[in-house]
């Protein structure tokens, strides 16, 4: 059983933390993995860093800024993580988008997250239709999840069919919005939430996009399998950098 799917078999209440690598500083990427295991962290993904992330607000942007000045890259991150499974036990996710994935080689790039122990890969802007005809096959006998979002304005049909080629989690995006701290859910994200459901879809989902605080999480958590914290994260780390101390107290205020 992969580690995905083991982990949406046995637990509820998934807290999946997002951060980008790299970040504060370059050689934080894997001591900030080990402190969100050891401060709780269900599932992590890290954030791969594009000069133009379209879909990302403010402090996720600043941060892959950063991480790219600081000289990450797709190849640096593999060399950080190579050895991460001597350590690490939960699943890993990578999330980004296609540009530096296709420039580094997909086959590549897939061949590397199978040997690293990466579980699975989110790519918002990989089209749906150009995954299935030409790198599914790939992903598939790697067995790398390549995980897809919905937003409110999918369709019920293609939803479905999302579900229907999905491997590991749906990502349900909360709103048309980029990134950031929300204070609360609003009602029409519940109603949107609740239509997914109604679709009885076999894929477990996360729900991200605005989950910073314990109350958006427990929210979230009655609507899915858990939920995504991403902004919230990486702005404690603009401010407290890698302390494994602080990283558990801030998964702890998530959780508890």
């Amino acid at each position: 059983m992969s580690r995905l799917k083991q982990l949406f078999t046995e637990k509820i209440n998934i807290c999946s933390v997002y951060y980008t690598a790299g970040y504060p500083n370059v050689e934080d990427t894997l001591p900030v993995l080990e402190a969100l295991q050891n401060g709780g962290a269900d599932l992590v993904e890290i954030g791969m860093p594009f000069s133009d992330p379209l879909a990302d607000g403010p402090t996720i942007q600043a941060s892959s800024e950063r991480a790219l000045d600081n000289g990450m890259s797709i190849q640096l991150l593999f060399e950080q993580l190579k050895n991460m499974r001597q350590s690490i036990t939960m699943p890993i996710v990578l999330m980004g988008y296609f540009n530096p994935v296709f420039k580094y080689g997909v086959e590549a790039f897939i061949t590397q997250c199978k040997l690293v122990g990466v579980d699975g890969v989110i790519i918002p802007d990989l089209p749906f239709d150009e995954y299935r005809e030409k790198y599914q096959a790939l992903f598939e006998a790697a067995e790398v999840a390549n995980i897809f979002l919905i937003t409110p304005q999918t369709s019920d049909e293609r939803i479905q069919l999302i579900d229907a080629n999905s491997k590991g989690f749906i990502y349900v995006v909360s709103s048309a919005s980029v990134t950031g701290v929300k204070k609360d859910l609003q009602q029409n994200q519940i109603d949107y939430f609740n239509r997914v459901n109604n679709l009885e879809l076999k894929t477990p989902r996360l729900i991200g996009f605005g989950i910073s605080n314990r109350s958006t999480f427990e929210t979230a958590c009655q609507h899915a399998s858990g939920a995504i914290i991403g902004s919230a994260f990486v702005k404690l780390l603009s401010e407290s950098g890698a302390d494994a101390n602080k990283i558990k107290t801030f998964i702890e205020s998530i959780k508890s």
